[in-house]
């Protein structure tokens, strides 16, 4: 195979014969690029034919579920895809349009042994986009991003003899049921169910209903040109729409998807957003009481009370801190025998026995009712309001270019450490400990913390503070850790601040 070029021109002889991929759209836990800016459909096909030479190299049995998301070019770009895949002697198991976490189902119901997902998750319109995996449960990380990125890009991709197609009906239907199996809510229920028009619209509705919940419809007719807002739960805009939608119908909650449904957020009774860590606190506290002494990691930006919250240590919980993206955590769960994992930007990975140990917004859902359905007098806010305060800052991104944000990082956890080595003190306290799995995670001695890490996706680097005592020691751990960051000329402004 030749090397793809990093550019050819749109409405050129060359634009539809020759393959073009601009590199960094190779990420480290899948691949994203605006589409066809940055890859047109021969680079999809030369995608394919290294995501299956990668399949050969490593002696993996030659079968492949494939799946897409409801935009208007995804089915061009699986196609594209899936002729790479058969170039290269696979056989393309077509599961049809999907949510990302029927398409890791599918691997377990087809008994296949890689998945490929044609999907730009959250992103807005215009980009396109692979996840894709090996190892069941797991997607590729690092590593594999790095050896498929290789193949492509430098043009080993080998063509195979062998390669077949084949539509494979009915996966929806048997992922709807295995989500729901024998479970109906014994309380009345109510909720908004929140699709943003993107493709969690073809499940999310019948899955409440066929738990016995009433739904109250939230922008859930097909649409790919989302003509209300992106799906995406961390969105502003969509929790605030998703808070009117429950505060307009009176429900017990609402629950928001994101374009290909592997993450899930969550409004409470009384229009509250409760961020995803705080939600995964709350089913931490209710599943360790069923499964006592259980593991649960929690990604490095997400909230301090897994590991200091009273009732999570009565139930004698062990808290694990790892690194943020949902193929790390994955990973960090199997490795583990982790119970689940919980991200703080809404990807949950429940494992056995609750769920497979993927990302997936609609066993989440599953899971929110059963755990509603075990408190029957309690109410979301109720539930909130039963963890221990803490204040948190929102998610907060300091520009930083690509080239130049993991060596200006490298110099940042260096001073923290080395702080925490001499001594001294960050926002008038003690540093306890520095977790340094991604990035810098500064510990106090009162279990408040400050976070900075890069980011996988963007240019930026990842700030995340919170205070277990006061909204004044959280400003001030933040001002003491933007004060060190301001050593690093490199590091522009903040998309948002405190």
């Amino acid at each position: 195979m030749t090397k793809p070029a990093p550019t050819v021109s749109p409405n050129t002889w060359e634009f539809l014969r020759d393959a073009m991929i601009v590199p960094t759209g190779f990420r480290e836990y899948d691949a994203r690029w605006k589409f066809p800016d940055d890859i047109n459909l021969p680079g999809i096909t030369a995608l394919g034919l290294g995501l299956g030479t990668q399949m050969q190299r490593r002696g993996i049995e030659p079968v492949i579920a494939v799946g897409n998301d409801y935009r208007e070019y995804s089915l061009s770009v699986k196609n594209a895809l899936m002729l790479g895949l058969m170039q290269a002697g696979i056989h393309v198991k077509d599961i049809g349009p999907a949510l990302s976490p029927m398409a890791y189902f599918a691997q377990f119901h087809l008994d296949a042994p890689a998945v490929a997902m044609v999907t730009a998750s959250h992103n807005p319109n215009g980009w396109t986009g692979v996840k894709m995996g090996f190892e069941r449960p797991l997607t590729h990380g690092p590593d594999e991003m790095n050896e498929l990125r290789n193949i492509v890009l430098n043009g080993e991709a080998k063509s195979a003899a062998g390669g077949g197609y084949e539509f494979v009906h009915g996966v929806r239907e048997a992922y709807l049921d295995d989500l729901v199996g024998n479970f109906k809510m014994t309380r009345k229920l109510k909720v908004v169910c929140a699709t943003g028009n993107g493709t969690a619209s073809a499940f999310a509705p019948e899955l409440f209903k066929r738990l016995g919940v009433e739904v109250v419809p939230s922008h859930n007719a097909l649409d790919y040109n989302f003509p209300n807002y992106n799906p995406n739960p961390e969105a502003m805009e969509m929790l605030h729409d998703m808070s009117a939608s429950l505060k307009a119908s009176g429900a017990d909650f609402a629950l928001g998807f994101d374009g290909d449904g592997d993450r899930c957020g969550v409004v409470d009774d009384e229009g509250e957003e409760i961020f995803a860590d705080k939600v995964g606190v709350i089913l931490a506290r209710d599943l360790s009481k069923l499964y006592p002494n259980a593991t649960f990691v929690a990604d490095v930006k997400s909230t301090g009370l897994f590991a200091s919250d009273p009732e999570l240590i009565k139930n004698g919980v062990t808290a694990d801190y790892w690194k943020t993206g949902h193929s790390h955590m994955k990973r960090r769960v199997k490795e583990l025998g982790a119970l689940a994992g919980f991200e703080k930007s809404g990807h949950y990975f429940l494992a056995e026995p609750i769920g497979r140990g993927y990302d997936c917004g609609m066993r989440v859902a599953v899971e929110i009712c059963k755990l509603m359905d075990r408190n029957p007098g309690m109410s979301m806010s109720d539930l909130r309001k039963a963890l221990p305060v803490t204040y948190a800052t929102p998610t907060m991104s300091p520009y930083c270019a690509d080239e130049e944000k993991y060596q200006v990082l490298e110099r940042l956890v260096a001073r923290l450490v080395a702080m925490a080595d001499a001594g001294h003190p960050l926002a008038g306290r003690k540093i306890a400990q520095v977790v340094t799995v991604n990035g810098a995670r500064v510990i106090l001695d009162n279990g408040s913390w400050g976070l900075v890490r890069a980011s996988s996706n963007t240019p930026n680097l990842v700030v995340v503070c919170e205070s277990s005592e006061s909204e004044a020691e959280m400003r001030a751990i933040f001002e003491a850790i933007d004060a060190v960051i301001r050593t690093e000329p490199l590091v522009g402004e903040y998309d948002q601040s405190i």
